[in-house]
């Protein structure tokens, strides 16, 4: 098989300049064009300024068909529209980083039908399919923290925090996202209504049919730019050493989430597409804590370990990568 020809629609924004950087290191794709109306005939690097030297691909506001996979990094409900505005032959993989096609009332679109594309859940699905729905961030770093205790059916009520980086409000200014606003400053928000709990939830259930599951979630503004932090509190009567069992039988083979004996921090996967969970028990109370980059785990590093398995590839090629530690 060539080289995967690839096309991004919205190349502007933080993820689509994640999407870039990843693919144009990526061996076996080859990027045939970036669609951004706004900055249609700029360099990309004058825009992603850190891809200097990197790339002398320009952006445009044509599209082509001559392309193997479309990625959408638009704004959320702009992927319906882009879709009903332009005719995509079906023989083009689409995979959508917004939150339009995430859940099963409106996976379809069309005669195409979008797959929930979070390999640690759906990975056999995602080989055979043709069209994949990113995860949204927060709904990754949560699932990844609870989908081993889904599957043994230990999930009741359980309550998470979790505080996410700047860049998670997107690359648009906003007086919640501005430096002056941010630093030395966190903020609630969206409480106990999160637009990607309904996502979790249907991930969830898909492990624990049983409809006995009530989450509550307080999302936070963090005094950061990238990762988010998550911390879900559960009753569990099982030991800390019988989770790590099931923990870790459950990530088995799953390249890029792990678990840690030890207290885990944003460093270690920030600029990496890992996810690393932790376990704390006191008496009958779990906390599971589960940490990703954002941008990468949360989104384009995703949506390429998506287009791995779409294509028969391994589902690290172009994604090892090395945390901002220092």
């Amino acid at each position: 098989m060539g080289k995967i020809k690839a096309g991004i629609i919205g190349g502007a924004g933080y993820t689509g300049g994640e999407l870039i950087r990843l693919l144009i290191n990526h061996p076996d794709v080859e990027i045939s064009f970036i669609n951004s109306r706004s900055n249609a005939g700029k360099p990309v690097y004058s825009v992603h300024q850190d891809l200097l030297g990197d790339t002398e691909l320009k952006f445009t506001s044509e599209i082509n068909d001559n392309i193997d996979v479309l990625f959408l990094c638009l704004g959320h409900g702009e992927s319906t529209k882009f879709l009903t505005e332009n005719n995509i032959p079906a023989n083009i993989k689409i995979i959508d980083l917004a939150n339009d096609f995430r859940l099963l009332q409106s996976s379809k679109f069309g005669d195409r039908s979008f797959v929930y594309g979070l390999p640690e859940l759906n990975r056999d699905k995602i080989k055979k399919a043709e069209n994949i729905a990113n995860p949204g961030c927060f709904a990754t770093t949560l699932q990844l923290g609870l989908l081993p205790l889904a599957k043994a059916g230990l999930l009741t009520d359980v309550y998470t925090t979790g505080i996410t980086g700047s860049t998670g409000a997107g690359q648009s200014m906003t007086q919640t996202s501005h430096f002056s606003w941010r630093a030395n400053n966190i903020q609630a928000y969206k409480t106990l209504n999160h637009q990607h709990l309904g996502e979790i939830g249907e991930s969830l259930l898909q492990l624990q049919p049983a409809k006995n599951i009530d989450l509550s979630f307080v999302p936070w503004r963090g005094d950061f730019t990238r990762g988010i932090f998550v911390s879900s509190t559960l009753h569990c009567e099982l030991s800390v050493e019988e989770l790590y069992i099931l923990y870790t039988e459950y990530y088995s083979g799953h390249s890029f989430t792990h678990v840690s004996k030890e207290p885990i921090f944003l460093k270690q996967v920030v600029n990496t597409n890992k996810a690393i969970i932790q376990i704390e028990k006191a008496g009958s109370k779990l906390v599971v804590h589960s940490i990703i980059d954002n941008l990468l785990k949360g989104a384009s590093g995703q949506a390429v370990q998506n287009m791995n398995l779409l294509f028969g590839l391994n589902e690290t090629t172009g994604l090892k990568l090395k945390a901002n530690y220092f």
